[in-house]
């Protein structure tokens, strides 16, 4: 699977851990950055690694920052995009069961790498279950279609 990651400074060090064992597990990864701990605004690497799950460049992106808020603001910005902030197990498995999540934020000062492991082998693990959910998955698309024509 191509996933595509980026983080801030506050993130960087579980990003390059993530990185490390998603490769380990078999996926291909597409780091957009933050490449150390130097101060920088998140926004200019999470909306990277969000327009290339947009334009398919990848199946999935994982965003992260200090506290996963900002991220996951940015990435829902993109089109296309539904980022879900996930601080446990429920949230990482139902942001993808019922809201087909193609993003998954984690706040790097809030979730150790063994917690980020876990939420991570959970979210890419769980299938959207369709049924009810895409009815709403598709109100959400003509919402952003909506906006694109105000």
């Amino acid at each position: 699977m191509k996933i595509a990651m980026a983080s801030d400074h506050a993130a960087y060090h579980l990003k390059e851990h993530l990185k490390a064992y998603l490769a380990k597990e078999g996926h291909e990864v597409i780091d957009f950055g933050t490449y150390s701990e130097a101060s920088m605004d998140y926004p200019d690497t999470i909306k990277l690694a969000a327009r290339a799950v947009s334009k398919k460049e990848a199946e999935y992106g994982i965003v992260l920052c200090g506290s996963g808020i900002g991220a996951s603001i940015v990435a829902n910005k993109i089109h296309g995009i539904r980022a879900a902030l996930c601080l446990d197990a429920y949230s990482a498995e139902y942001s993808r069961r019922h809201n087909d999540a193609n993003v998954l934020v984690l706040g790097g000062r809030r979730t150790s790498p063994t917690e980020a492991e876990t939420l991570v082998d959970i979210w890419l693990s769980t299938d959207f279950e369709g049924g009810r959910h895409l009815r709403r998955i598709e109100k959400i698309h003509e919402i952003e279609q909506e906006e694109c024509r105000d």
